[in-house]
């Protein structure tokens, strides 16, 4: 048995594991740049707060970037001017779900905009990017968008970076149990694409999934915008029941097009951006393969709750042309810029001293997010409910995700204890394992 699979073997408190998933950080700046950036353009002083914004409005996740600053709006209208005498201005900036991009767009908005602070980004590497440019501005603070790899808060974290959204693997918490337990699928091959974030998903997966007696014989990676899975679904095992798919936006399509094609029947447990509404809302009936699929989700569309009906209520009326609910990036996005403007509230606008009362507003913070309560944990990182769902279709034809069951307050460790979760290791292309 691997180190891995003896860790996943242990004893726990929800499904007997310990858990620790953070993520391989390739993507911090070199350390003379860093040394470049410190003390550069201190915050604008004055009755005007500006606040950077960074999501991704090109490239291959663009169509996730309209839905971020959909959800950076959201939050503007309802809490944009609940500071008296400030006026709050929003500075928005472009990236490409690549790291480099990222951070050059967070230098642009500190150097030449002179934001006050910035909320973003969007993807994964992107957040390990933007989390290592804030360990060298400690005079600003800095909010994270919807980027979910693990390790932007895990490990090695930057005390002025605060993120109100949960990382992949709380996501996943309980769909590993539900899939080998309910839906009786013992042997599950992965296709995710290969970074931070999908390794955050498919290790949350695994880490339960591998201990209550799963096994995963095989991992695929892709790169974000491939074209052709016809080589993948060909080296797809046999003998699996099921396939567990982490492609979101226009990735997921494609292989879902491709998979029908090829004739492809196992059932397929989703990555929360694989059951997203951009994905459950396309044309024609290529996402219908999803129907039946089982996913871990930081929204479910037929939440009964009062918070959930306003918010996607609010979400219609303000943008009757988007998709028939909310995704989980304007959720994200929306519930980290909320968060800042509260704590801004709360610290009266005052950004003087390093921003320190805005940073102590932001630890201290919790509120209703669409979703449930949001607090953060000592990284300063989310704890909220999670969804398990199940894609279904509705008689006009909608496909949503129908809640299956809310998992109360996940932590950042899956609600297992620290120590043991970290001994799992970062999750990556290689980890964890279970053949």
């Amino acid at each position: 048995m691997s180190t891995a699979a003896a860790l996943l073997a242990c004893t726990g408190l929800l499904w007997g594991c310990d858990d620790g998933s953070p993520q391989k950080n390739d993507v911090a700046p070199p350390a003379e740049q860093a040394k470049a950036d410190q003390g550069k353009a201190e915050p604008a002083k004055g009755d005007t707060i500006k606040i950077g914004v960074i999501a991704t409005m090109t490239g291959p996740l663009a169509s996730l970037g309209e839905e971020a600053m959909r959800g950076v709006d959201l939050a503007f209208d309802e809490l944009g001017a609940a500071i008296p005498g400030k006026k709050i201005v929003l500075v928005k900036e472009s990236s490409d779900a690549t790291p480099n991009v990222a951070r050059d767009a967070a230098r642009k908005l500190i150097e030449q905009e002179k934001v006050d602070f910035i909320v973003g980004p969007l993807s994964g590497d992107e957040g390990l990017a933007v989390r290592d440019l804030a360990k060298s501005h400690p005079e600003r603070v800095f909010v994270n968008g919807s980027a979910a790899a693990q390790d932007i808060t895990l490990r090695d974290q930057a005390p002025n970076f605060y993120r109100f959204s949960p990382d992949g693997a709380q996501w996943m918490t309980g769909v590993g149990s539900y899939a080998f337990k309910e839906k009786g699928y013992k042997r599950v091959a992965t296709l995710a694409e290969d970074y931070s974030y999908p390794y955050t998903l498919v290790g949350g997966f695994m880490a339960e999934f591998c201990h209550v007696g799963g096994r995963v014989p095989k991992k695929l990676w892709v790169p974000l915008g491939t074209k052709d899975y016809s080589s993948v679904i060909s080296s797809l095992p046999k003998d699996i029941d099921a396939i567990y798919v982490a492609l979101g936006g226009a990735d997921a399509l494609t292989f879902l097009k491709q998979y029908k094609q090829f004739g492809g029947k196992a059932p397929l447990i989703g990555g929360s951006s694989t059951v997203d509404q951009m994905v459950l809302d396309s044309k024609g009936d290529i996402a219908e393969h999803l129907v039946g699929t089982i996913s871990g989700v930081p929204i479910a569309d037929d939440n009964p709750s009062a918070s959930w009906q306003a918010f996607v209520k609010a979400y219609r009326a303000k943008f009757p042309d988007a998709y028939k609910f909310p995704s989980g990036t304007l959720h994200s996005y929306y519930t980290n810029m909320k968060a800042a403007l509260l704590a801004l509230q709360q610290a009266g606008g005052d950004l003087s001293n390093g921003q320190q009362k805005l940073k102590d507003a932001l630890g201290k913070l919790e509120f209703e997010a669409p979703s449930g309560k949001v607090k953060l944990d000592k990284n300063r990182n989310a704890i909220s409910d999670s969804y398990l769902i199940v894609v279904e279709k509705k008689e006009d034809g909608t496909l949503f995700k129908r809640l299956l069951q809310v998992v109360p307050e996940v932590n950042q460790t899956m609600k297992l204890p620290e120590d043991g979760f970290l001994k799992l290791g970062s999750f990556n292309r290689d980890n964890p394992s279970c053949p």
